[in-house]
């Protein structure tokens, strides 16, 4: 198939892209300038010259290729317009990426025993509105003669095997920790997070792009871990000397901004891809998230001084 993509040079998307390459399809990918473009050519990926804003470019992209996959700016609901636009009547399948954090709270380091499954019902905080409307957008456009699917991962980990090798989650952290001499969490830090592998979040897009049904809303996951426990993790990875200890939320806000400290570090975001194993035969394999961190992807990344401080 010849599938365009949104994000094709992001963390997922280059992941992504890699795994549908290797299984013998052809990618297309947005590209907003030369040097983005020439990052997507030097991982096999064709690119289309346009920002997500350019309407026509995205639909002209999208009418032109077998499939769909959108993993940019989730919250946008122009560019998932102008994919549905492109698409409408074909039954050519749209995939789109959400995340877990449209389920989250804002719970300062406290535990929250909920799991979220497809059928629990959904009430976005404010912040995360505006995503679930897109999501639903997405869903919706099935009656529209789309295939469209939306995936939900959670907080994912591992290295990325596109032109952004590194997730957003814990790098954040090891760097601060890294900076300050502090492993950190937020407030106790008895929040929850579910979590999966980054190319184990490639497999699910593979399932849904060949056998998933119009309409269809999938969590992705495999197991979850408290942010204490994955700050632990981080004291180990650098030696021990110093152990994890926590700061306020306004420690945290100063530190990494709003959205992140709430939601991404501070909040609980548990979910169940039961729906996923079961009607998409997803099996994930990929390494356990401590073994990353002190053992892996994140040992290999810290040793190459890839956390050291920045400067400027």
């Amino acid at each position: 198939m010849k599938i365009f993509m949104t994000g094709a040079s992001g963390y997922i998307g280059g992941t992504v892209a890699e795994s549908l390459i290797k299984a013998g399809h052809a990618v297309t990918g947005l590209a907003r300038a030369e040097n983005s473009a020439a990052k997507l050519r030097a991982h096999g990926i064709e690119p289309v010259r346009g920002e997500l804003s350019a309407h026509s470019a995205v639909r002209n992209a999208a009418r032109a290729a077998d499939a769909v996959i959108n993993c940019a700016d989730a919250a946008d609901p122009f560019v998932v317009a102008a994919i549905v636009e492109g698409l409408a009547g074909s039954g050519k399948a749209f995939l789109h990426t959400s995340g877990s954090s449209v389920v989250g709270d804002k719970a300062a380091g406290k535990s929250s025993p909920k799991i979220h499954h497809e059928d629990t019902p959904l009430e976005p905080l404010a912040e995360k509105i505006q995503r679930v409307a897109v999501d639903r957008t997405v869903l919706g456009s099935a009656a529209q003669g789309v295939r469209s699917v939306v995936l939900c991962p959670c907080l994912i980990y591992g290295q990325g095997r596109g032109a952004n090798s590194d997730s957003i989650q814990i790098p954040s952290l090891i760097r601060q920790a890294v900076k300050s001499g502090i492993p950190r969490y937020i407030g106790e830090g008895q929040n929850i997070w579910s979590t999966v592998h980054i190319d184990d979040v490639a497999s699910a897009y593979l399932l849904a792009l060949d056998a998933a049904r119009a309409g269809s809303f999938f969590y992705i996951e495999n197991g979850d871990a408290s942010l204490r426990s994955i700050v632990e993790s981080i004291a180990r990875l650098l030696g021990g000397k110093r152990a994890a200890e926590s700061w306020s939320i306004d420690e945290a806000i100063a530190e990494w901004g709003p959205q992140a400290a709430w939601f991404s570090l501070g909040g609980n975001s548990r979910i169940s891809a039961e729906k996923a194993r079961k009607m998409l035969g997803w099996k994930p394999s990929g390494a356990e998230l401590f073994h990353e961190i002190e053992r892996g992807w994140y040992r290999r990344q810290l040793d190459a001084g890839a956390y050291a401080a920045r400067k400027g």
